[in-house]
């Protein structure tokens, strides 16, 4: 579980970070971050998980393995980041698609720093 200061709450920031933050896709996921000095130190973290995966035992199932996985890549994010997932669809294997996502969005912000 993610702790309480790693968790992305308000819409406006979800808004600000699938609109203007960099991106990564594959089949099952959307990456989005953004960093910016006004933003807190430690990276927060969003969910999208819509109703098209499924019910809500699918729902937080697939959200609960979605916030264990990301655990683990939070250290290699910058400071003051922002990270919004977005599941596209249900999958069996979102570690090998989460861990690319990762790289991909992590060297597009190095980019632009």
């Amino acid at each position: 579980m993610l702790p309480a200061a790693n968790r992305l709450r308000n819409g406006k920031d979800f808004a600000r970070t699938t609109k203007t933050g960099a991106r990564a896709t594959s089949l099952s996921l959307v990456l989005y971050a953004i960093t910016h000095a006004e933003f807190s130190q430690e990276p927060k973290v969003g969910l999208i998980v819509n109703k098209s995966i499924g019910g809500s035992v699918v729902r937080h199932r697939v959200s609960r393995q979605l916030r264990h996985l990301i655990k683990d890549h939070l250290a290699g994010f910058p400071q003051h980041s922002q990270i919004v997932i977005r599941v596209l669809r249900n999958s069996e294997d979102f570690k090998s698609q989460l861990e690319g996502l990762v790289i991909q969005v992590q060297k597009k912000l190095l980019v632009k720093s």
